[in-house]
């Protein structure tokens, strides 16, 4: 079964159209194209497109089509009907807009952890498990933290912790490196690359306009424009050589960005 299947998805506000009949899958955790990125310029569509997955699109935004989440229909579906299953975890751009700043950051792993049926005790040794696999040196001093205590990169690990503390079929990450310095950024693409995508694991739908960072992490790219899908393959093929302007664009600047950073080689992922 696909982690998602979307099908001529179509939004529009204000009279304007915004996503034109798109079309977009990404198979299970364990197949080839199970990170799968979806990569254009602002305003493509592709965050509109996130939000569509995820049940996010804001008031006055009308969508229709199709959007299957581990085989479930979510489009038009009250958030409130939504089985865990069809429910996707997510990693934003903002870590500070994610988390609650009043509440330690060990509380905010181990929530979702005893939604699921985890005692007290059973959640918060698992949160501190999943600290310690995101990255973070001392789980337990973080653990303890409130978010403003943490630099942005520590945020962004617990936003994940976070996301892998919620089981289900697919982990939507939109433009969740773009805030970070390259270090960060680094660590996290590789984070991202450990947790998703393998057996057993969620697959990742990863929206982001730096096509070197989606060839890093993922074997599948689409690449948007306009509210439409211009070419989708692996990223090899895609770097090799673009068969759309947009995709062209997008490879001109992963290529003045690798020329910028050598230790952030263009390479595909395995999945």
């Amino acid at each position: 079964m696909e982690a998602l299947r979307v099908r001529g998805l179509t939004a529009a506000a204000g009279g304007r159209r915004l996503l034109h009949g798109l079309d977009l899958e990404v198979p299970a955790g364990g197949a080839p194209g199970a990170r799968t990125a979806v990569v254009g310029a602002s305003g493509s569509g592709k965050s509109l497109t996130a939000a569509a997955v995820l049940g996010r699109l804001t008031r006055g935004v009308a969508a229709t089509g199709s959007v299957r989440v581990g085989g479930h229909e979510v489009l038009g579906t009250p958030p409130q009907r939504r089985t865990p299953a069809s429910r996707p975890s997510a990693v934003g751009q903002d870590p500070s807009r994610a988390l609650h700043p009043l509440v330690a950051v060990g509380a905010q792993v181990a929530a979702p952890l005893q939604a699921l049926g985890s005692s007290r005790r059973a959640a918060r040794t698992e949160a501190l498990e999943l600290l310690a696999a995101v990255g973070l040196p001392d789980p337990r001093a973080a653990a303890s933290a409130r978010p403003a205590e943490l630099s942005g990169g520590q945020r962004q690990r617990v936003c994940l912790a976070v996301a892998l503390a919620r089981p289900g079929p697919l982990l939507v990450a939109d433009e969740p490196t773009t805030a970070l310095d390259v270090v960060t950024q680094t660590r996290v693409v590789e984070l991202l690359r450990e947790r998703t995508g393998g057996p057993g694991q969620p697959a990742l739908l990863f929206i982001t306009h730096d096509l070197a960072v989606a060839a890093q992490l993922c074997g599948r790219v689409v690449v948007v424009e306009a509210g439409r899908v211009t070419e989708t393959g692996a990223a090899s093929d895609l770097l090799a050589g673009a068969a759309s302007s947009a995709g062209r664009g997008l490879v001109a600047a992963a290529r003045r960005a690798e020329a910028a950073l050598p230790a952030r080689p263009l390479v595909g992922a395995s999945r």
